[in-house]
């Protein structure tokens, strides 16, 4: 019998920065003004970020990923491949 190799699945779907943090902090159960409450980011400014209207920015996004308990990478990379060779 032949054993059959398979590929891995190819991205479907490309996630904002944006999307990513609503994402995730949909996945948490977390509403806009709870995360603001969390952060001290104005919840207006969260909808902003969520809508890829303004950047996210390292120190809110460690802010953030604080609050929604995942690593800050996750917010600010969404589509990285970590499979991929890295450009440094």
């Amino acid at each position: 019998m032949r054993t059959r190799e398979f590929q891995p699945a190819r991205k479907r779907v490309t996630v904002s920065v944006g999307e990513s943090v609503r994402i995730m902090r949909e996945l948490q159960g977390v509403t806009q003004n709870e995360l603001a409450r969390l952060t001290g980011i104005p919840q207006s400014t969260i909808s902003a970020i969520e809508t890829d209207s303004i950047n996210l920015g390292v120190e809110r996004a460690k802010v953030l990923a604080r609050a929604l308990r995942c690593h800050p990478a996750v917010l600010v990379f969404p589509g990285w491949d970590i499979h991929k060779p890295s450009a440094a």
